[in-house]
């Protein structure tokens, strides 16, 4: 009898130890997809001009590091369970001003001293993210599902 729970309790271990790296490796692709999904929503969603802010779009997938936001810089590495959007690149630095609007205010810089009367929101990035939200959680649910499934077959 004891025997027979050790065998169980270390196979149960086993099962366990394979989970994470199953589980891993099935949810990346869903989450790249969700990444894209929400990428492509979000391409939908913003107001076009010259198409700068539109092209800026950008899916990083787990493991990668992001496009520079500015000049030399705003790199963020994506964890292994993780894909990122995001907004903006060296010449298209002002997708949150898009997304949120601005204030009216005096203008620095070439135009110092001149009155901006501000801009309206026009979102696109965080509705983009609540329509695919739903989806890409079903999505990612499935994998882990599967994973699960998977572990717990070649395992048994």
């Amino acid at each position: 009898m004891a025997d027979d729970l050790m065998k169980q309790s270390a196979k149960l271990a086993k099962r366990l130890a394979a989970i994470p790296a199953e589980i891993v490796a099935h949810v990346r692709p869903a989450l790249v997809q969700g990444a894209d999904d929400l990428a492509d929503m979000a391409r939908a969603l913003v107001p076009e001009d010259e198409g700068d802010l539109k092209a800026s779009i950008a899916v990083t997938p787990p493991g990668a590091v992001t496009p520079a936001y500015a000049k030399g810089g705003g790199r963020r590495a994506a964890a292994e369970n993780q894909a990122l959007v995001t907004v903006g690149n060296p010449e298209a630095r002002h997708g949150h001003l898009v997304e949120f609007g601005t204030d009216p205010h005096i203008n620095g810089g070439q135009f110092a001293g001149s009155q901006h009367p501000g801009t309206d929101p026009q979102p696109f990035l965080l509705p983009a993210a609540r329509l695919t939200e739903d989806r890409t959680r079903r999505r990612i649910g499935r994998a882990v599902a599967q994973a699960i499934r998977k572990a717990g077959a070649g395992n048994a």
